[in-house]
């Protein structure tokens, strides 16, 4: 495993293949969209605990984002996301340009189809969003070859449809779940988190306020409904308790809580496990 400091740099495929090739043992890969976070940090300690080499993805990828989204936007800061990397100990970062990775352009490309499960939730919200999340995590798989990937559950919906199209596919990775980090306020980590302004982020807290509420309520979905509409600062997309694998929800048990909200023009997502009809499953934090 690589020493802190020594993470080496692939911007081709080429240079990728050649850097994978010299990784010793199991190796895990993160995939990222870059502005690494302490939610990054996490996955990649996870990372390093149960592999021998780790490699970091870092690319915005331009399919899962509609004409009225925030591509343009979205934070890039490659050299602070590289000295995180170094200071970690990660082995390899992969950070391709987007004519690297389409480079027939995106028109008429091969694309990996979500199937019925993204085409609700965020899928609903998002149209194409997850044929675009499968569709490049699908190519960075077969680029990076990895034995393990890591993803965080605060993107839940995105950790089930990545499982199933491994399943599906027949990818042979294992798939491990990371569980979500918060800020000190509850507030779960995001990238998009540096977009809200003071009164906005005060708003944005009646979200982990929910994730709370539900976790201690033998009504998880009422108790979350009352608290977001307590809070005029936010304009929520969907609140739902879902089955575990993303069904229809139980009428008793084990559950997912999943939220979507704007706070101003910045989207945020959160979700929690519940226990419909019983209580107390503990701290969103």
């Amino acid at each position: 495993m690589t020493a802190p400091g020594v993470t080496r740099l692939s911007h081709t495929k080429a240079d990728l293949a050649e850097a994978r090739a010299a990784l010793p043992g199991r190796v895990a890969v993160v995939p990222t969209m870059g502005a690494l976070h302490n939610g990054h940090r996490t996955l990649i300690e996870r990372a390093k605990e149960i592999a021998d080499a780790v490699i970091v993805t870092v690319f915005v990828n331009p399919l899962q984002f509609r004409p009225n989204e925030d591509l343009d936007k979205y934070p890039r800061t490659l050299d602070a996301d590289l000295a995180m990397c170094e200071a970690e100990g990660v082995d390899l970062v992969f950070a391709p340009s987007v004519i690297e990775m389409y480079p027939d352009g995106r028109d008429g490309l091969t694309t990996v189809h979500a199937g019925p499960d993204g085409e609700i939730l965020e899928g609903a919200s998002r149209p194409g969003f997850f044929t675009g999340v499968l569709t490049v995590v699908s190519k960075l798989f077969h680029l990076t070859r990895p034995d393990a990937a890591l993803f965080g559950e605060k993107d839940f919906q995105q950790l089930a449809m990545v499982r199933r199209m491994v399943r599906d596919l027949d990818m042979g990775i294992d798939v491990v779940a990371v569980a979500t980090d918060r800020e000190p306020d509850g507030l779960a980590r995001s990238s998009r988190n540096v977009f809200l302004s003071e009164a906005e982020r005060a708003a944005a807290l009646a979200i982990p306020r929910a994730v709370e509420a539900a976790q201690a309520s033998p009504d998880p979905l009422a108790a979350a409904q009352k608290t977001l509409a307590a809070e005029p600062g936010l304009d929520v997309d969907y609140v739902v308790v879902r089955a575990t694998d993303l069904g229809e929800a139980p009428a008793q048990g084990p559950a997912r809580l999943l939220i979507a909200a704007k706070a101003g023009t910045t989207r945020l997502i959160d979700n929690a496990p519940v226990v419909v009809g019983h209580t107390a499953i503990g701290d969103a934090r």
